[in-house]
């Protein structure tokens, strides 16, 4: 196994949205320091050493020509890599990078724009972490209950662990009970997993296409640019929904006469504006979906678990089971 690669698997979850605001950061500081006319390796350099992100510290550390800074990106949140986590904040950079190298579009500009753009999806991510925060309590702690049961017993000096492991009562109590417990744990963790998935990188075509609408892209043939940039930065390329909104907005803004840029950025941040909105009522959803996994499977392990052998053990203690 890789150096890199251990890194990765030792390398705890940051919370989310911290690595989008890195990475903002990131990008923030390069387009002042190109824009105030220092080369673009060494302006890497200066960025990555006023901050705290171990992927553009990375990438600075590989970088040797202009050339190869989107590879060094996306080497550097590669999978098996250390910054492998933060892919989906740090690949929209390699993205515009080369878009704007292709195009010769205003670096400094379309850096300012993915850095904004970056910010909102770090406020975002943390709005959909707070919202998911109380729903996880609960699951913890529900999940919690059997085996607290268990202990409370034993706390009151009720053998209900023997009772559970003595008979074939007690072992149908365990058996029935695990069972349960494992399936509203599995449950749970579903719908948390669900409700906790990234929507992506909303907007991010269009942030792409107003770059390639200003560095004088043909615009019947911006769409393909942005989609084939994407892949090659391993990003997934626009949908057909995204696609056709794409087309729309740029056929809307020939008709009409005005910048196609500032009205592909103003749909972008409404898009993005739309997918928190979305994750929002996921999330809020999400407390009463946990309630048939609780009534379906947890609770019924409580009774088996935490209550029968109560019981099983009070009968056996007076005589009148065994």
């Amino acid at each position: 196994m890789s150096r890199a690669s251990r890194r990765g698997q030792g390398r705890r979850a940051a919370p989310r949205g911290a690595e989008a605001d890195a990475a903002a950061e990131v990008v923030e500081r390069l387009a002042v320091l190109l824009d105030a006319g220092i080369a673009p390796v060494s302006a890497w350099g200066h960025a990555a050493a006023s901050t705290r992100s171990a992927v553009a510290r990375e990438v600075a550390a590989g970088l040797r020509s202009p050339v190869g800074i989107p590879a060094a990106v996306e080497a550097a949140v590669a999978p098996g890599s250390a910054g492998e986590l933060s892919r989906l904040d740090w690949l929209p950079l390699a993205a515009c990078w080369r878009l704007v190298a292709e195009l010769g579009a205003p670096m400094a500009a379309s850096l300012r724009a993915l850095a904004e753009a970056l910010r909102d999806l770090g406020d975002a991510a943390r709005e959909i972490e707070a919202a998911l925060a109380g729903p996880r309590s609960s699951a913890r702690i529900v999940l919690a209950m059997p085996p607290l049961g268990l202990l409370l017993a034993g706390a009151l000096g009720i053998d209900a662990l023997g009772a559970l492991v003595s008979g074939p009562a007690g072992w149908a109590c365990a058996l029935a009970g695990s069972g349960l417990l494992l399936a509203g744990r599995g449950w749970m963790s579903r719908l948390v997993a669900e409700a906790s998935r990234s929507a992506g990188l909303p907007g991010l075509p269009l942030e792409l296409a107003a770059i390639a609408a200003s560095g004088g892209a043909a615009p019947d043939r911006i769409a393909d640019r942005v989609t084939s940039t994407l892949r090659e930065a391993g990003l997934p390329g626009p949908d057909e929904g995204e696609r056709r909104e794409l087309e729309a907005l740029l056929e809307l803004a020939a008709a009409a006469g005005i910048p196609v840029g500032s009205l592909l950025r103003g749909e972008a941040a409404a898009g993005r504006r739309r997918a928190r909105s979305r994750a929002r009522g996921v999330a809020a959803q999400l407390g009463a979906r946990l309630m048939l996994p609780l009534g379906l499977c947890v609770l019924p392990s409580f009774i088996a678990l935490g209550v029968a052998p109560v019981v099983l053990a009070l009968l056996s203690s007076t005589g009148e089971l065994w």
